[in-house]
């Protein structure tokens, strides 16, 4: 592929390094000098490209949308803190024909874990002396608390469990991204974890998310890449 890279910190680095370590070419990367920079002249910039990944600020999302459409390029969307202008977003890909997914976390074993939380959500519902709690752990440098990774989760829980329950965030040091769904009852407490060695996962899934939306069109979530790739194991 050749990519476009919306935003070179620390994940735009590390997405680039690890494309071009599976053959991929950078063809554009897009940094803060560019941060001003209408849709329009955006869009000029990514002529030539075949996917966008992103990963900036929440305030840019929309218009780097608009600039993806008008170069007919696919985005690969990894900022969060923008799911307020979600239906907006969606309205725009689908109008436009644009070829969109987004992730609130684009790592394989967070995506699995989505799946272990909803099962188990399913079976402590069934409990009513158990209560739920969600907890979630990030540097201090992230600015979205809860973080969409906890959202998510709070949503799959929420499909199950009627009763309220709190979601807490802690910002501090260098962690990569802990998140923790526990179910305490009179006597025992159950704790499901997911803790982020390294940003690595996050970008593999980037790329994964990346190679997949090629030739495709539509707004998608980064889990039907991973019930496509479930179902295509399976087999």
């Amino acid at each position: 592929m050749k990519i476009a890279l919306i935003g070179r910190g620390a994940m735009g680095k590390l997405i680039e390094r690890l494309a071009t370590e599976k053959g991929h070419e950078i063809g554009v990367a897009i940094d803060d000098a560019d941060a001003s920079l209408s849709a329009s002249d955006l869009a000029g910039k990514l002529k030539g490209v075949e996917v966008a990944i992103d990963f900036t600020t929440a305030s840019a999302v929309r218009r780097n949308v608009e600039a993806c459409l008008e170069a007919d390029v696919s985005l690969v969307e990894g900022t969060t803190g923008w799911n307020a202008e979600r239906d907006v977003i969606q309205k725009i890909v689908t109008d436009g024909d644009g070829s969109f997914v987004f992730g609130a976390n684009f790592s394989i074993g967070v995506n699995l874990f989505y799946r272990i939380v909803d099962h188990a959500s399913e079976l402590f519902a069934k409990f009513a002396e158990y209560e739920t709690f969600i907890e979630e752990q990030h540097h201090s440098r992230k600015k979205d608390a809860p973080s969409g990774t906890a959202l998510k989760i709070k949503d799959i829980v929420a499909r199950h469990i009627t009763k309220d329950f709190s979601v807490s965030a802690t910002r501090a040091g260098n962690i990569p991204g802990t998140h923790r769904v526990g179910f305490d009852g009179p006597a025992d407490q159950i704790l499901l974890e997911h803790t982020a060695r390294s940003r690595e996962g996050f970008a593999y899934g980037a790329i994964l998310a990346a190679e997949w939306i090629i030739g495709k069109k539509g707004f998608y979530e980064f889990g039907a890449v991973m019930d496509e790739i479930c179902q295509n194991r399976e087999r």
